[in-house]
């Protein structure tokens, strides 16, 4: 498994607005050139941030976004899946039905779900407020 520029960087504008957004709403442009990520995608990933309700926006001169939640609500791996979908790391254990024809007989699906399992007790369990904690 593999996070991408999308997921990733979904993490670093919500992590922006955490920490610069409180008093006014930032802009993209603000959160781009700060994250060193390209306006057109940061408005991208920010649009998917907007529909799931993670993000707010205003519009007009003193426009921007913010975050729609308190920061301990904010669970990394609901951001990741949102942005990457599964975070599984084989295809057989990207549904709740297995539809892998060798399943029941698979010498490796206890190591790929140990391996699962590893990922979601880690994304599963920090949220945006520890972030910013960390950082503090």
């Amino acid at each position: 498994m593999k996070i991408t520029t999308k997921g990733r960087y979904a993490i670093h504008i919500l992590y922006d607005l955490a920490v610069r957004g409180e008093d006014q709403p930032v802009s993209a442009k603000e959160i781009a050139t700060r994250q060193e990520i390209s306006v057109k995608y940061t408005e991208q990933i920010i649009s998917i941030l907007n529909k799931a309700g993670y993000v707010s926006s205003s519009r007009g001169h003193q426009g921007g976004y913010r975050l729609t939640k308190s920061l301990s609500e904010y669970v990394i791996g609901d951001i990741l899946r949102l942005t990457e979908g599964s975070l599984a790391p084989v295809e057989c254990l990207t549904t709740d039905e297995n539809p892998c024809p060798r399943h029941g007989k698979c010498a490796t699906i206890l190591l790929w779900e140990k391996v699962d399992q590893a990922i979601r007790d880690v994304v599963d369990h920090v949220t945006l407020q520890d972030l910013v904690e960390w950082q503090q």
